[in-house]
């Protein structure tokens, strides 16, 4: 599925989308932990061919992660438990912003923390700066002991965390949410009353791999985070279930790795994808949905990508 761009019919084909107020020229977007902080990709991908890039999480102080080993190769999929190692937001701001404000993309800073004013304070310090179009915050990452998934799997904590959040921020607000609950449409509902502008999901499921020939565990914390192809029908079901739940756009993620994979996850609901785990096999991954999903609207005589969303049939 990938398109000539040479070719005027495909040329005709609009592909921008309004996230909710965050416009983007494609609704293609690199995930949070799979592109660094935009430059280590840059060599092999022109970022500004993307809808947008989602930086590695970045909390208040600089955090080495977990022991190795911490990834884990498995069957149509990959385990993870990276720990939130990032440089603090201190270093962020006065190493990596200026880069990525100059990036002809939209800019999604992922936020996380080890409690609310942890997130807080990392939220007032980026706030007012230039270069950043949306904070994705992470509420749903199973592989740190404090923090994370603990913030997103009770409503009544994600309501009262984003709606802190809200409180001092007038940036668009995405919240990236957990598929380790047993309803993800409740989280859902929760965010949305908090006030946030959109929600991205979902984040890794909790998983393990044990090496037969130690006995020990693949992963020096044991379980990790599972991402990958393996994951994607869990990831579109949750997708799907949101979006006929709340009227918040939605980002769909979760083992994406071609066009016809992005075009499902549009059709569930989702207004734009993110592509993680793929970018590791293949950097190329990214620009190759977005021909392809140009080349599938110009084959379904489709003047824009919109025309897919949530255009599921199911009954």
């Amino acid at each position: 599925m990938d398109a000539d761009p040479q070719d005027a019919t495909h040329a005709n084909v609009d592909l921008s989308v309004d996230v909710g107020g965050l416009r983007l020229k494609n609704p293609v977007l690199v995930a949070s932990g799979t592109w660094g902080w935009g430059q280590e990709y840059a060599r092999l991908v022109d970022p500004g061919l993307l809808g947008g890039l989602v930086t590695k999480a970045v909390t208040l102080h600089p955090r080495e992660g977990n022991p190795p080993p911490r990834t884990a190769e498995t069957p149509s999929g990959l385990l993870n438990s990276i720990g939130l190692a990032n440089i603090g937001v201190g270093r962020f701001i006065e190493e990596k912003l200026p880069d990525l404000a100059r990036l002809d993309t939209a800019v999604i800073v992922n936020v996380a923390g080890s409690d609310a004013e942890e997130y807080i304070e990392v939220v007032r310090r980026l706030e007012g700066r230039a270069g950043i179009d949306a904070l994705e915050i992470n509420i749903s990452c199973p592989n740190v002991r404090r923090g994370g998934m603990a913030f997103g799997t009770d409503p009544q904590v994600v309501h009262d965390l984003l709606s802190a959040i809200r409180s001092v921020t007038g940036r668009f607000l995405m919240a990236k949410l957990s598929p380790n609950v047993t309803d993800i449409a409740a989280i859902a509902i929760s965010a949305a009353e908090a006030g946030v502008d959109a929600l991205s999901l979902i984040n890794t499921l909790v998983g393990m791999a044990i090496d037969v020939n130690s006995w020990r565990p693949a992963l020096s914390t044991v379980t990790g985070g599972l991402s990958g192809p393996a994951i994607r029908p869990v990831a579109l079901a949750a997708v799907w279930k949101t979006a006929q739940s709340v009227s918040l756009p939605i980002i769909g993620m979760g083992g994406i790795r071609s066009a016809f994979d992005a075009v499902q996850f549009l059709l569930a609901g989702a207004r734009a994808i993110q592509v993680g785990t793929a970018n590791f096999i293949d950097p190329q991954t990214p620009l190759k949905i977005i021909a392809g999903l140009k080349e599938y609207c110009a084959r379904r005589g489709l003047g824009s990508v919109n025309d897919l969303v949530g255009r599921f049939r199911h009954e």
